[in-house]
Order: structure tokens, then C-alpha cells, then sequence
């Protein structure tokens, strides 16, 4: 039997007080997206995961934003930002 455990422990990862600003943003975003606001929405949710990403890429080991590694939560973060603003500008240019 190995006695060799894998380390996992939420103290090494993320800082709550940062993970509940995201929340925040989260929760801000679907408020506005509830009453009609969408593109401020979008917006809000793009800002935080662009900037989830360029933390977690400057800031490499001491970010408050850990999930895996630093080029995976970049990639994640970044991308997922300029994807969503990519989608909701092409629906923008369907619509007119």
C-alpha cells in the first residue's frame, strides 16, 4: 500500500476573500442581466475572468486566484473573457 497521499488543502489554493469577489461580480451580473441590462452584464462577467487571468499570470504562485496551474488558469480565465465578449458582439452583429 502507498502511504503517499496527494497534497489537497484549500489553504494552498484560492483566497476566499477574492473568491467572494468574484461572487459578487456573479451575482452583480445576474442582476443586471435580470433586468435587462446584458451588455453591462457581459461586461462585468468578462472583466472579472480577464482579470482572474492577468492576476493569476503576474502574480504566478502568490495569486489569490489557484485552480491548477498558472498557464491553465490564465488560458481559462483570458479565454473565457474574450470568448464571452467575442459571442456576445457576434449576436450583437446577427441582430442588426
Amino acid at each position: 500500500m502507498n502511504s503517499h497521499h496527494p497534497f489537497v488543502s484549500e489553504r494552498h489554493e484560492g483566497k476566499p476573500w477574492f473568491e467572494w469577489c468574484v461572487c459578487v461580480c456573479v451575482i452583480v451580473a445576474t442582476a443586471l442581466a435580470a433586468f435587462g441590462y446584458t451588455m453591462a452584464a457581459t461586461v462585468v462577467l468578462a472583466v472579472a475572468a480577464i482579470g482572474s487571468g492577468v492576476l493569476r499570470l503576474a502574480l504566478r504562485e502568490r495569486s489569490p486566484w489557484k485552480i491548477r496551474s498558472v498557464p491553465f488558469d490564465a488560458c481559462c480565465g483570458i479565454g473565457f473573457g474574450v470568448a464571452l465578449l467575442a459571442l456576445y458582439l457576434s449576436i450583437l452583429l446577427l441582430n442588426h
